[in-house]
């Protein structure tokens, strides 16, 4: 099983603590401008990656994360950096190709273990299965609701979503890896210590495809060769400029990466980076210029090195996972 770590907002700064919360602690993704960092347990590696992708002002999440699932250069694409969710053009791009799609196209299967509130995925008349617990309202009018890039990939597979039944079922992780937003909000779903949330990770190597999908079909046999898990405190401590957030954000992130890293089998390998620089630098609520880190443990060890942009993150991940 590949595992791929999209952390939003996270990247290479100055080791200043008074200004970049990675200098505060040595943690995984902590990796500075003058070529040092935190030494990586089990011969993990780390390579930095442009986000500018060649086109002026500063690098946002919508072209970013769209870039990284295509391997096109949404940048370019559009002439500019989108901010915020993919528009028409680029869900366009995601809906004829992206990293889930390309995987099947060569025999594989890609999934996504972020969970969904059931009112968020029907609001954008996306299949999923009936939740077994009633679910607060969103706060948002489904006018309103756009798909981010990971979401609007996953909706061409035919995969049912993960929702809060599978946070209950301990098949799924919700962004916060720990439950306590969909808690704080009066969801019935358990509260998550990192250590369970890289046990859940590691489980998923025995999921079957067929689990996941609405009708079953030929070849569904198999298990996934890649799993994705999204996780975006990070960019909003960073637009925050909140260093307690941080810490929290990191320190439970890094524990689970800890936990996953050591589970990773022989066969197994994780690869983690981000869209963009922020929270590398909170003298600013905005994103910033810098090179993203690129971490690779396992048999992505020796790929995490020679990614020069995000660009060369979706084809890395397909190589991987062949």
């Amino acid at each position: 099983m590949i595992y791929f770590f999209l952390i939003d907002g996270v990247g290479i700064g100055g080791r200043d603590p008074g200004l970049n919360p990675l200098a505060r602690e040595r943690y995984l993704l902590s990796h500075f401008v003058d070529g040092t960092g935190t030494r990586l347990p089990r011969g993990g590696t780390v390579g930095a990656a442009d986000a500018t992708l060649g086109v002026p002002g500063r690098p946002q999440s919508a072209t970013g994360h769209t870039t990284l699932l295509t391997g096109v250069n949404a940048s370019k694409t559009l002439g500019k950096h989108l901010l915020g969710f993919p528009n028409e053009r680029l869900r366009q791009l995601l809906y004829r190709q992206n990293l889930f799609l390309d995987l099947r196209a060569a025999g594989r299967s890609g999934t996504y273990a972020n969970a969904y509130r059931c009112g968020y995925l029907d609001g954008l008349e996306l299949e999923h299965d009936h939740p077994a617990l009633p679910e607060p309202p969103i706060p948002v009018p489904a006018s309103k609701l756009r798909p981010s890039a990971t979401t609007a990939s996953m909706s061409t597979t035919g995969q049912l979503f993960r929702t809060f039944d599978d946070l209950r079922a301990g098949t799924a992780l919700y962004h916060d890896i720990t439950n306590e937003l969909p808690r704080s909000v009066g969801s019935d779903v358990p509260r998550r210590q990192p250590r369970e949330a890289a046990g859940i990770l590691l489980e998923l190597r025995g999921e079957r495809l067929r689990d996941r999908l609405r009708v079953p079909a030929a070849g569904s046999e198999r298990g996934h060769d890649l799993a994705m898990f999204e996780f975006f405190r990070t960019d909003e401590a960073g637009h925050a400029q909140d260093f307690d957030e941080a810490a929290r954000a990191l320190g439970e992130l890094d524990e689970l990466l800890h936990h996953l890293i050591e589970g990773l089998g022989p066969e197994d390998g994780l690869l983690v980076t981000s869209d963009h620089g922020n929270l590398e630098d909170l003298s600013s609520r905005q994103h910033t210029l810098a090179k993203v880190p690129v971490l690779g443990f396992g048999t992505a060890a020796a790929v995490a090195p020679r990614i020069r942009s995000i660009l060369d993150v979706h084809p890395s991940l397909l190589r991987l996972a062949r």
